[in-house]
């Protein structure tokens, strides 16, 4: 059986292509394979960034194909929730730096799939949207929690409650996307930015990241900072912290061990 979730690795940079034709919608197997893919790159110390993208050039991912819920089938629902949340979950707690390079139409689940990651990059033609409250559904895969963390509570609103669909021009405005490309140039600018991310410690980054992430929960500034003042600390029980100052110091391009 081929692949639904194509793994690409290039020098420190992993591409994960959503490979379902025609509309590279999301089963049950596509999660378990991308929950997969993530844990074998967390394993991998030699990656430190990733790039989801969709192939083709029309969709991203249509998100969940609704035929899997037209029968009412309440147990289908709950291994589908379950498969949707470990993946996404897992594709934000990665690590690294992960980058979704929205190529086309991200729709319900593709885009929870693009708000899972850290950065988002959507060609001129990309479309985004919320739409399960149009079919009796609502959005389980993060998007009522993350959505409005990007755009507030206005958009998330909009999106979710009226069901307005985003242009990518629009969806940059509000905050959705970090930067508009030519149709075809995402996946190149995607790929830009994480070899930029590469070039940090990846110790760093995955501390940063924690930090940024921890952010979003109920939590006082001051406990925010003793976490940093803890992370900053945690750092110099790590290789990359010595070799990073180090290569300062001695006026040389840093060589990350990710440990």
């Amino acid at each position: 059986m081929s692949k639904m979730i194509k793994v690409e690795k290039r020098d420190h940079i992993a591409i994960l292509t959503i490979n379902n034709p025609p509309a590279n919608t999301w089963t049950k197997d596509s999660l378990a394979e991308l929950t997969d893919a993530i844990t074998d790159l967390n394993e991998d110390t030699n990656i430190f960034a990733l790039v989801v993208t969709g192939e083709g050039e029309k969709f991203f991912s249509a998100g969940a194909d609704l035929k899997t819920f037209a029968d009412g089938d309440r147990s289908r629902a709950i291994d589908m929730a379950q498969a949707f949340g470990s993946a996404f979950a897992a594709l934000s707690e990665f690590r690294g730096v992960s980058i979704a390079a929205i190529n086309g139409y991200a729709m319900g689940g593709g885009l929870e799939c693009a708000l899972a990651c850290d950065l988002r990059i959507a060609e001129e033609h990309a479309q985004m949207a919320l739409p399960e409250a149009s079919v009796g559904l609502l959005p389980c895969a993060g998007g009522t929690q993350n959505l409005p963390w990007l755009v507030g509570e206005g958009w998330a609103k909009r999106m979710i409650l009226c069901g307005e669909r985003v242009k990518a021009d629009r969806a940059l405005s509000i905050g959705l996307v970090e930067e508009v490309v030519p149709t075809g140039e995402g996946l190149t600018k995607a790929l830009e930015l994480a070899g930029l991310a590469c070039r940090q410690s990846p110790s760093s980054v995955a501390r940063c990241k924690t930090l940024v992430m921890s952010a979003r929960q109920a939590r006082s500034h001051a406990d925010g900072w003793r976490m940093e003042r803890e992370l900053f600390v945690d750092l110099f029980r790590t290789e990359d912290q010595r070799e990073g100052v180090n290569a300062f110091l001695e006026k040389r391009s840093p060589e990350w061990k990710n440990r």
